[in-house]
């Protein structure tokens, strides 16, 4: 049944697709971040459309049709409203890029079209076509007797009505991955882009046939597939079979098309029938079809004002430099707050633990790495100094997969015992145990995070890293990892919440305490921050909070399926979303007022394939000073006055009125870490 307090995922999902795009639109940020943010949405929704479209396309094919348990629409509807939506998000897209493309050429930055190239800049390009494209080109020509070429998953193509003799036909040439992406015309900052230079001179690969119509061409492919749907070609073995499905997952069907320019009707419904997809699915765009030379731009136009001010992680307060790392976390626990602070402390415990005769084993569970991981770099270390060393590698880290089946041969030839996880769980958590011999006991040393072990995405996502020496949450992580070793789920804990079997039905213990406490009329506080709310129960729950009284904050970057201040049922309840520099990361649940109050971290947002279809962990922060701390951030964060976009019950989001002078939670954050960091070295002098 559908309620008037939630709304469908996807449609939520596009908000906040359209939050990234306000930051394009918005003439504070500077203008090549604002360039940026073009390619960040338009980045978000191929993987929207490859993931979540290819899947809705699947369900439509199914019979019965499932409706959506939130909105109660249909396959076919929620299709359809996706598409009108895009329409309508692509054309802000376009605007915003033209606009931010007019004010960077008065900053020396300028793109320029074939047509308002000079005619020495037009025979130069004519001669790098000659040169750079002719020799390699693979032309295709499309007529009733040949089939269309296989078009890869966005890459770009040329394609041309042609007119000849024998009729009109269509050619196809695609856009090399190969050749360089901006062509600069001499040192200025004046660029045209490769596909531009190859539309213009694509004809001349055709022979002698007159060109009728021509535009840009770009496919969106499902990624819709699971190691299930390889049936008979599955092996038994789990990382043959995720090769297999990766191979398969490239030949999936075509989901969206995007074109650079208007295309003779006839001819682009013919080129829909050959491509099995619907006029419904065919998007028309005024910005260039691939927006990742954006990124380039900050290497043509380097102007300080252009771009974010330099921000560098810093020292963290809590850490002594000149003390081992077992030695302070047996101490106290640590907490450090990405990108704020330096993901370095993670990693000298990994390394002293490589190195530290004592130390028994570590165990660890790896989602998604850097491309050259000094993680990776410190297991395979520990395990060639003789170490047991445990890496849990989630093959099926969507868009990771391929590179986490080369980490995961890296740490086999190292020594190194890797596990995959349960069947059709992934296992999404963030936890690392070692185990440590110390005058005949074993003490164990547990670190929980709320993001990756990543050292490039510790510079830009906003995440949370807690390392303790408590024993009962030491003894939690070993039985996590006993059952892992098994490729069982692990049962619920004493102290760690973990999912499938222990996280959702905790939270709504807490919750339902929180309720409790209102109904006998003492103030009660439910605060929660995470990339995504979707899961029914939960959200069911905070809304029965909600009518009992309890004051409900919920702070949550992308998707948010429950809509607040609906009179009589979410009225207790405030919903704000940040969407700034960096991609805020960190869940934190907060439970209870401050002299009572519950606090955990860790790896899960409250949507059913986390709380129900992943192993997710959860830790409680122990330590008072710590909770504080992480309650003052939620309180600086929820209360940003300019970033904190705040939503109303008809749905919608609204930026904050903050003032000239306002600054925002992020930039307040690296302000403290700075001064922190300054404060530990004037202590040195």
């Amino acid at each position: 049944m559908k309620s008037d307090c939630y709304e469908n995922r996807e449609l939520s999902w596009l908000r906040f697709n359209q939050r990234v795009l306000e930051e394009a639109q918005t003439g504070s940020n500077p203008l090549l971040e604002r360039l940026c943010f073009t390619a960040i949405f338009q980045s978000n929704l191929d993987e929207f459309f490859r993931v979540r479209v290819g899947n809705l396309l699947r369900k439509q094919k199914e019979k019965p049709k499932k409706r959506d348990e939130l909105s109660d629409m249909k396959p076919k509807e929620q299709l359809r409203a996706i598409y009108e939506q895009v329409r309508s998000l692509s054309s802000e897209r376009d605007s915003a890029f033209h606009e931010i493309m007019d004010a960077l050429r008065a900053e020396g930055l300028e793109q320029i079209t074939i047509h308002s190239a000079t005619p020495a800049e037009q025979t130069m390009l004519s001669e790098w076509f000659k040169r750079e494209i002719r020799p390699v080109s693979m032309p295709v020509i499309v007529d009733k007797g040949k089939q269309v070429p296989f078009l890869r998953d966005r890459a770009l193509y040329a394609v041309l009505r042609l007119e000849s003799k024998s009729g009109v036909r269509m050619g196809i040439l695609p856009v090399s991955d190969q050749c360089q992406r901006i062509i600069r015309l001499g040192s200025s900052g004046r660029f045209i882009l490769a596909e531009d230079v190859i539309l213009a001179f694509a004809h001349t690969v055709f022979g002698n046939s007159r060109v009728i119509d021509r535009t840009l061409l770009r496919v969106s492919r499902s990624a819709s597939i699971t190691p299930e749907d390889i049936g008979d070609l599955r092996t038994g073995d789990t990382r043959a079979d995720m090769e297999i499905m990766l191979a398969e997952r490239n030949r999936l069907p075509i989901v969206r098309m995007e074109l650079s320019e208007t295309f003779y009707p006839p001819a682009l419904e013919y080129l829909c029938k050959k491509l099995e997809i619907s006029m419904e699915q065919v998007f028309f765009a005024k910005a260039p079809l691939d927006l990742s030379f954006a990124y380039e731009c900050k290497n043509i136009a380097t102007a300080p004002k252009l771009q974010y001010p330099r921000m560098v992680p810093q020292k963290s307060d809590m850490i002594a430099e000149n003390r081992a790392m077992f030695t302070q976390i047996r101490r106290k626990d640590i907490l450090l707050s990405y990108p704020y602070e330096s993901i370095r402390p993670f990693l000298r415990l990994l390394d002293e633990a490589a190195d530290d005769p004592a130390v028994i084993s570590i165990q660890i569970t790896l989602y998604r790495m850097a491309r050259d991981s000094r993680v990776i770099a410190a297991l395979c270390e520990a395990a060639g100094r003789g170490k047991e060393v445990t890496a849990l590698t989630e093959l099926r880290a969507r868009f990771d997969e391929q590179g986490n089946i080369e980490w995961s041969k890296v740490l086999e030839r190292a020594g190194v015992h890797v596990l995959y996880g349960p069947e059709n769980y992934k296992v999404h958590s963030k936890l690392l145990l070692i185990e440590r011999r110390n005058r005949g006991k074993i003490e164990t040393f547990t670190q929980i995070g709320t993001g990756n072990y990543n050292e490039k995405t510790a510079a830009i996502y906003t995440d949370y890293c807690l390392m303790t020496a408590n024993s009962q949450i030491g003894a939690d992580a070993a039985n996590v990892f006993a059952a892992l070793k098994k490729n069982a789920l692990p049962e619920p804990q004493q102290e760690l919440l973990v999912a499938p079997h222990g996280l959702q039905s905790a939270v709504l213990r807490m919750i339902d305490d929180e309720i409790g406490h209102a109904h006998i009329g003492e103030p009660a506080y439910i605060g929660l921050r995470m990339n995504g709310l979707c899961d029914k129960k939960i959200m069911d729950k905070l809304t029965e909070a909600s009518c009992a009284g309890v004051k409900i904050e919920l702070l949550v970057r992308g998707i948010c399926c429950l809509i607040p201040q609906i009179a009589g049922k979410t009225e207790h309840i405030e919903v704000r979303s940040i969407v700034g520099r960096y991609l805020e990361h960190g869940r934190v649940y907060i439970f209870g007022t401050p002299e009572r109050m519950r606090v955990y971290l860790g790896s899960a947002d409250f949507m059913p394939r986390n709380t129900e279809k992943r192993v997710e962990i959860c830790a409680p922060v122990k330590d008072n000073l710590l909770k504080q701390r992480l309650y003052d951030e939620f309180r600086l964060q929820f209360d940003d006055p300019v970033k904190a976009r705040f939503r109303t019950a008809d749905g919608d989001y609204h930026l904050p009125e903050g003032g000239e002078q306002a600054r925002n939670s992020q930039e307040t954050l690296h302000q403290a870490a700075y001064a922190r960091a300054e404060k530990i070295n004037d202590t040195k002098e």
